[in-house]
């Protein structure tokens, strides 16, 4: 008999399947956590960075904020532990970087950021007429269908100056797919995409440059993070909602409200997401700009250059911190905290991660229960049937 129980567990110990990476307890060991992609989360990201270290020293995040379509990049060839997109994704995505799991980390509003000297924030917008200045239909602050929207406003007869996303963007994505909906000329003139042909306007790399290109230049306007625009101090539109009926001003709330209306039917994270979107909710208090923002994270991390078992824990441990803990610090940097149900959704694609490169996992307790379990399990069966079992190694 014990022959047979040591045959066992050599066996099970050499074939037991990767094991998942649940989060466990620290070591003091000191690793780098690799990230790279949204700029729209980079003020989340780097707090989250700093508050991690604090209660982790041995642990440092190397963020990236480099635009959500070069995150995704290097996701694809494996250079990085995760990627940061705004845009879910695409089919082609998903074909050159298979077994990918998509985890959303916050919800974030996107602002139609504007300086005309002498006018506050509060400027009325349509999504129509939004779609008109990108397209270079309506040229001139003065212009009637923005007059019309704004009585009592002393608009310039000024040229307005475009600016847009020079690289591709997680951000131009959320913003093409919300003028795609309320706008038809837009949607076969341009369409949307982390990048499109913009038809005018000046280029600025990731938020931070286009709200620099904004801020700098009289009569310019923009699409940028919500927290962008609150850290410059920069003015913005309020747009009207998807019902028509009100001018909704972007808020943690109504951003909050928009995200309500999108997030009870979502995929599991190793579903298609590249359909899936938060513009344009209805609702009177629904901010109509919003988005969902997302780590992408391979299910088997042992095919990520660089991988190990012991640093792939830590990299799960950081993700089930920040859609948990980290999630206190969204609200003071205007990002929307997660709702439970889409913590849901992340906890159950993190279970999913393992490591399985030929190397064997931390071997945790409830490992050993499972091995106990199956070899208890065996032992019964064999010996109620004794058959034998003569393992050769």
């Amino acid at each position: 008999m014990t022959k047979i129980i040591l045959g066992l567990t050599l066996m099970l110990i050499l074939i037991v399947p990767a094991l998942s990476l649940h989060a466990s307890a620290q070591t003091s060991q000191s690793y780098t956590i690799t990230g790279a992609g949204s700029t729209f989360v980079f003020p989340l990201m780097d707090t989250w960075r700093v508050e991690y270290n604090k209660i982790h020293q041995n642990i440092q995040l190397n963020y990236q904020s480099i635009g959500s379509g070069a995150g995704i990049k290097l996701l694809e060839q494996k250079n990085v532990d995760f990627a940061a997109s705004d845009a879910p994704l695409s089919a082609s995505d998903m074909q050159q970087a298979p077994g990918v799991l998509t985890i959303p980390d916050s919800i974030g509003g996107i602002t139609i950021a504007y300086n005309i000297p002498g006018i506050d924030k509060g400027l009325k917008l349509t999504g129509p007429v939004i779609a008109q200045i990108f397209m270079g239909d309506i040229t001139s602050w003065n212009d009637p269908a923005i007059s019309n929207l704004n009585p009592g406003v002393n608009l310039p007869s000024q040229k307005i100056v475009v600016a847009h996303r020079s690289d591709g963007s997680g951000t131009t994505y959320a913003f093409t797919d919300y003028l795609s909906k309320v706008s038809p000329d837009w949607k076969t003139k341009v369409g949307q995409g982390k990048t499109v042909p913009w038809p005018i306007g000046t280029g600025g790399q990731g938020n931070a440059g286009v709200a620099s290109i904004v801020k700098s230049t009289q009569y310019a306007i923009g699409y940028i993070e919500l927290a962008y625009v609150f850290q410059n101090k920069m003015t913005y539109a309020f747009v009207q909602n998807a019902d028509g009926n009100s001018f909704v001003e972007p808020t943690l709330d109504t951003v909050a409200a928009d995200a309500a209306a999108a997030s009870t039917n979502l995929p599991a994270a190793d579903g298609d997401w590249s359909q899936v979107s938060i513009v344009n909710q209805p609702g009177s208090n629904s901010y109509p700009i919003s988005t969902l923002t997302y780590v992408m994270i391979y299910k088997d991390l042992s095919t990520v250059s660089g991988e190990t078992s012991d640093k792939s824990t830590e990299v799960i441990n950081f993700l089930h911190w920040i859609i948990n803990d980290g999630q206190q610090y969204s609200t003071g940097l205007l990002y929307v905290p997660l709702p439970d149900s889409i913590k849901k959704i992340d906890e159950a694609g993190l279970s999913q991660v393992a490591f399985s490169g030929g190397a064997v996992p931390e071997f945790g307790p409830i490992a050993a229960l499972v091995l106990a379990i199956a070899i208890a399990s065996i032992i019964a069966v064999s010996t109620k049937t004794r058959f034998g079992f003569n393992p050769k190694f």
